[in-house]
């Protein structure tokens, strides 16, 4: 047998019982079953991540919507969907992001110690001036607040103070709160934020795109006799929709400044990436560019009614109505400082 060839080595030994079928027959590659081994693998990987995923998570500094769906096995489009955020918008330090699917908790944000101290703002306080009458370092505050060296805080706003020496701070009694106004932060370095909207009651710093086009929008708003509050839902609704930028680009056919669909009879691509044109057909009104087509505010009735989220709700008709009320607070400012 030694001479024969394997083959039919391998034919008698099965025919005289010295071996089964499968053993006279030469192992296939393995190299298939290891692929789909490979593939099981990174599918049970990504399931893994997916179950681990925290109902929410805060925004820390560098964190990008993409890398988060990553980060979890997610897709980034059903985290930007959850959020009410198109591919264009920006997230910010601090900002609560929900997961969509997501129930643990997340291991990187550990509850807040019980004892966590806390200073309620009044008129006439700074950053700068809080942290001095706690002895903390102005950067400290900052950065355990998710602020910036142009944020403002306002009276009533609760401001974390950073234990110092590892001990917690025992906040000074809170003076008798003044009259509301916006008090500035100056001094420190800011987080530089990546990409939609701030917490709720946390201004945005404008840039110099996003504050030309809230100059337009009030401009345009006191040139068609529309009222602070029209005004401010304009401004919350451009800040929702699109950072008060004029975008090409958003969910399906979305474009612009308040992101307005072709589709939906706002106007032609180019007409709703036209800033002026697109902020009167959000007014809409008798000398609105969009009459009989698409309504604007002053379309609708009992929209005076309306608190401002509300109105740009109901002239955007967002799946995600509750994302305008964050930008009610920043809105005020930037209407008071700019109208």
């Amino acid at each position: 047998m030694l001479t024969l060839p394997v083959a039919v080595v391998g034919a008698l030994a099965v025919a005289i019982g010295i071996v089964q079928p499968a053993e006279a027959t030469p192992q296939p590659s393995k190299r298939l079953a290891k692929a789909k081994a490979n593939s099981t693998a990174v599918k049970q990987r990504a399931a893994v991540a997916a179950l681990a995923a925290p109902a929410e998570i805060t925004v820390v500094e560098g964190d990008t919507v993409s890398g988060i769906a990553e980060r979890y096995g997610l897709a980034t489009a059903e985290v930007l969907a959850a959020n009410g955020l198109g591919w264009s918008s920006l997230i910010f330090p601090g900002q609560r992001l929900a997961l969509p699917g997501g129930s643990a908790p997340a291991a990187e944000e550990p509850a807040p110690a019980p004892d966590l101290a806390r200073h309620t703002v009044v008129a006439g306080d700074t950053i700068i001036g809080i942290a001095e009458r706690y002895g903390l370092d102005v950067a400290q505050v900052l950065s355990a607040n998710g602020l910036g060296r142009s944020s403002l805080i306002f009276p009533g706003e609760s401001i974390v103070l950073p234990p110092a020496g590892g001990e917690a701070i025992a906040p000074s009694p809170s003076p008798s709160p003044g009259p509301v106004a916006a008090a500035p932060v100056l001094d420190a370095t800011p987080a530089v934020p990546e990409g939609p909207a701030p917490e709720p009651d946390r201004p945005a710093t404008l840039t110099d795109e996003m504050r030309g086009n809230a100059q337009l929008i009030i401009d345009i708003g006191r040139q068609a006799g529309v009222s602070d509050a029209g005004i401010l839902a304009a401004l919350v609704a451009a800040a929702q929709e699109s950072g008060l930028r004029n975008v090409d680009s958003g969910d399906r056919d979305s474009l612009g400044l308040f992101q307005q669909r072709p589709s939906q009879g706002w106007g032609t691509p180019e007409e709703v990436l036209d800033p002026v044109r697109a902020t009167r057909a959000f007014f809409g009104g008798p000398d609105g560019p969009n009459v009989g087509r698409a309504p604007g505010l002053l379309d609708l009735d009992g929209w005076t009614e309306m608190p401002a989220d509300a109105a740009a709700q109901a002239v955007q008709k967002s799946a995600h109505p509750d994302h305008y009320a964050k930008w009610v607070a920043a809105a005020s400012v930037w209407l008071a400082e700019l109208g």
